[in-house]
């Protein structure tokens, strides 16, 4: 019923300490009763879930038939929630979509977060220095997975 059309990032890469801000457009093809959910989570450390941030989440509705645009607005991470260790270097972020309680769309995109002056790069500090980090959203290498759910009647 609900077709994501395309994602965009209008600013990219960023400050670590910048908003994330994601374009998504998407095609519906009814009219749909309920909200759609969209939420976009960092995920701080690969090895588990614990130190994965819900960044924002939204409702939308009521969803017409046809093409929607919109703009979802997500303050970056905390830090302080985030393991030193995986400050720097490749995370992931994913944004899903979700209607009447159930996924249907999951799109994970690499991150990189580094610093942008040489020096730091070649001897980061024992604790990173948030306000030197930059944010890169990988666009191009995006894993998405879609979900058959039950829609209206």
């Amino acid at each position: 019923m609900i077709s994501i059309l395309n994602v965009t990032l209008p600013e990219n890469p960023t400050p670590f300490t910048s908003p994330i801000s994601f374009e998504i457009t998407f095609q519906s093809d009814v009219n749909l009763d309920e909200d759609v959910e969209f939420k976009i989570i960092y995920v701080g450390a690969a090895e588990n879930t614990e130190h994965d941030q819900l960044l924002e989440e939204i409702s939308l509705g009521p969803i017409q038939e046809g093409v929607s645009k919109f703009l979802f607005r997500a303050p970056p991470p905390d830090i302080e929630k985030i393991p030193k260790s995986d400050v720097l270097g490749v995370t992931v972020i994913l944004l899903m979509a979700a209607y009447k309680g159930k996924d249907f769309y999951r799109v994970g995109y690499y991150v990189n977060n580094d610093y942008t002056d040489e020096e730091l790069k070649e001897n980061p500090p024992a604790t990173p220095i948030i306000d030197k980090i930059t944010r890169n959203i990988l666009l191009d290498k995006p894993r998405v997975t879609r979900w058959q759910i039950e829609w209206d009647n």
